[in-house]
């Protein structure tokens, strides 16, 4: 992202209501500086948190960078495990101790609020991670950050590895615990909820979960985890759900990169159903396919897809919204021509359904002896022109608000998402 739209981002994730933004480091590229500054001064409510390895340059770069900001932070990094020592940093755990204690000292000369990662804390030995966080709480830290940096760690290992920091560690009870996890093996989002129990009180998500390989925490699974079941994670946040979706339309629109369509959340397919049992379900009573309601995520309804796998309720619906309330007969005669169309096409459209009512009509005309009174399809909605054999539309009586279907066409370039119901 550029400047212009790191800040659009920036102001977007404000009306989320996320508690600190970490904008960018500083040192890495003048753009990235100028994009610290830019959102420092447009983000105001938020910390806004600039990265900076444990050097003196990085530090007094990421305080430049902040100078305009309302409430600033310095987050500082080290590496602790051995084999970043040894292979990338090339240094002892001595020297890594003293490094890490030495910036963030200069970081606190300069800012209150100072944070503090080892990376690799989830590969690193214990007794040597919890002298550095010691010494570097001593140093003025606020905020000591425990990443989980090659997602490597499992839910009930990395909540002991927050207990042992909290239990072991003097003046661990003075700074804010936070987790930082990585999706390597998947358990980002899992790692978190577990650090939440373990004590943690910060954890660092991201928009859609993207980040470094496979992404890092999403913010929109972690929130809707905890707000779905209080009952087993009794916290808060200040996260206004209803901007999830709209956050993770954002960055897709600006980076260009979409969601998968399987995204817990805020994937396309998260509030879709095409299974017969599901849509029937879901058509009487939302809560027994969905556990929270699309709207409380910003997204604007249930979408039921038309496919090989659905069933006559989800047709009938269908067949109402579009203006035509059909008989059983019709509908048994619509629905077996529907599923034939169906496992042809994957998915079915507005038209070729409105083709399916004229043909059923045909052919029951052909069938049925004349009659002043025979059997009508009745419409409820103006689409504009009908086949010749369909009678006019005549104007709903009343609303009734019903889940969406979504009817896009087959595009065979992209993932195939049938959304089986068992």
């Amino acid at each position: 992202m550029n400047v212009a739209e790191k800040v659009r981002m920036a102001r977007q994730i404000d009306r989320l209501g996320v508690d600190i933004i970490e904008a960018g480091f500083p040192v890495a590229s003048d753009g990235d500086f100028h994009a610290v500054q830019a959102v420092a001064q447009a983000a105001r409510r938020p910390v806004i948190a600039a990265l900076a390895r444990c050097r003196r340059e990085d530090i007094e770069r990421a305080w430049q960078a902040l100078a305009g900001a309302a409430r600033p932070r310095i987050h500082t990094f080290l590496a602790t495990s051995d084999i970043h020592l040894e292979h990338k940093l090339k240094i002892s755990r001595r020297e890594c101790l003293e490094q890490a204690r030495d910036a963030v000292r200069l970081a606190k000369s300069m800012c209150d609020d100072v944070q503090f990662s080892p990376e690799d804390a989830s590969r690193t030995d214990r007794d040597f991670l919890c002298e550095v966080v010691e010494a570097v709480i001593e140093a003025g830290a606020t905020t000591i950050n425990i990443p989980d940096t090659v997602g490597y760690s499992v839910p009930s290992e990395f909540s002991d590895l927050i207990r042992t920091i909290r239990t072991r560690v003097r003046g661990a009870e003075t700074v804010v615990i936070s987790a930082h996890c990585h999706n390597d093996l998947g358990l980002a989002t899992a790692n978190a909820l577990a650090a939440v129990e373990a004590g943690a009180r910060q954890v660092e998500c991201t928009v859609n979960g993207i980040g470094e390989r496979a992404g890092n925490t999403s913010i929109e699974e972690f929130v809707m985890a905890m707000r779905v079941r209080p009952d087993r994670y009794a916290f808060e946040t200040m996260i206004a759900s209803e901007q999830l979706y709209p956050a993770s339309q954002f960055l897709t629109e600006i980076t260009g990169v979409a969601v998968q369509p399987n995204k817990a959340i805020v994937g396309r397919n998260a509030f879709a159903h095409e299974a017969g049992i599901h849509q029937d379900g879901i058509l009487k009573n939302a809560l027994t396919y969905e556990i929270m309601t699309p709207e409380s995520v910003g997204v604007p309804g249930t979408s039921l897809v038309l496919g090989k796998h659905s069933g006559r309720h989800a047709l009938a619906m269908r067949c109402s919204e579009l203006g035509f309330e059909l008989e059983r007969r019709e509908l048994d005669r619509v629905y077996r021509d529907f599923v034939v169309l169906a496992d042809r096409n994957k998915s079915v459209n507005d038209g070729q359904i409105v083709e399916l009512i004229a043909n059923a009509r045909a052919v029951q005309s052909e069938s049925t002896p004349p009659s002043s009174q025979g059997d009508r399809v009745t419409s409820h909605h103006d689409i504009g022109h009908f086949p010749a054999s369909l009678s006019a539309p005549t104007e709903r009586a009343a609303s009734v608000e019903t889940p969406r279907m979504l009817v896009a066409d087959h595009d065979p370039e992209q993932q195939e998402d049938y959304l089986w119901g068992v």
